[in-house]
């Protein structure tokens, strides 16, 4: 019993690892452009497919590179890929509506998720079908009856060291310190040389790499790739940072780590709980908005009618 908990424990852990990447996303980009980037899930998304199209290539020219030399590569080009995207993403539709009501913003972003879960659907070599992901890492260490495997150490600690590195970037440099800033007043931030489109361009960049690290732990841990993964995987991410409160970037943590113990509780007790995790999923969404409309750590806003 002590193994079997053990091992759900490290399931809710790498879930919760997983998630919050995707959810810093979206409290990072509302925080500071007080936009909701709705097609976040669907950027990240891309992130596997650049990284399995490397690997492809790698292995076809019979590189020198080992199978986890090169898939780490893949990673990390598709970590820089995915940040400049989010930039272009940007620059090309999402900075037209940073002063637009916000309804029409997150009517672009959907559209936007759409057009690009088409375009993966459609340029990939047989975009509609799902794709073998190679695992990061096959190996385990045994402690006792505990087995974990080393994917899940691998997962949890870039997720911690990650974030510690976001933290840090935030609170204790002077990128840190203009971000913070645009994202508390922006006229202000102008008054003192801070140039905002510079600033969004960088949490553009940061927000989807992290992003895209999130999705490629998601589906090397579901062992296959679909061009609609982005779908699920920004609800999730963006119901976590709701959860938490849209904005903090504890509050996402808190989210992730409330949704990934649903997630493994629903699993491990509802008969057939994969098919209706998302169930509950959404369910614990809606009872923190009926009860706490700003999030569990998030502060009230109160506007002038």
């Amino acid at each position: 019993m002590d193994a079997l908990l053990m091992q759900h424990l490290l399931n809710w852990l790498v879930l919760g690892s997983i998630y919050t990447l995707i959810a810093l996303g979206f409290s990072l980009l509302f925080g500071v452009l007080n936009v909701i980037h709705f097609s976040h899930g669907d950027v990240a998304m891309v992130g596997p497919f650049i990284a399995l199209a490397i690997v492809q290539a790698v292995t076809a020219m019979a590189m020198p590179l080992g199978t986890s030399a090169a898939l780490l590569v893949a990673i990390l080009a598709a970590m820089a890929a995915i940040g400049l995207l989010g930039v272009l993403l940007d620059w090309l539709v999402i900075r037209r509506f940073r002063t637009s009501p916000a309804m029409m913003a997150l009517v672009a972003t959907v559209a936007l998720g759409t057009v690009i879960r088409e375009m993966i659907r459609t340029l990939y070599p047989q975009g509609s079908n799902p794709k073998p992901f190679p695992a990061i890492a096959t190996g385990v260490i045994q402690i006792g009856d505990v087995v974990i495997p080393v994917f899940s150490l691998i997962v949890i600690g870039v997720s911690v060291a990650m974030v510690a590195a976001l933290f840090a970037l935030i609170s204790h440099t002077p990128v840190g310190v203009r971000i913070r800033a645009v994202a508390e007043d922006l006229s202000i931030a102008r008054l003192m040389a801070v140039r905002p489109d510079r600033i969004f361009a960088v949490t553009f960049f940061i927000a989807s790499a992290v992003g895209a690290i999130g999705a490629v732990f998601f589906v090397s841990h579901a062992g296959v790739v679909r061009f609609d993964f982005g779908i699920q995987l920004g609800l999730i991410g963006f119901s976590a940072a709701v959860i938490g409160g849209l904005g903090s970037m504890n509050g996402a943590i808190l989210g992730s780590l409330l949704i990934a113990g649903v997630d493994v509780l629903v699993q491990v007790l509802v008969p057939d709980g994969a098919s209706y995790r998302l169930v509950f999923i959404f369910m614990l969404t809606i009872l923190v908005l009926v009860f706490k409309p700003s999030g569990m750590l998030g502060k009230p806003v109160f506007e002038k009618v």
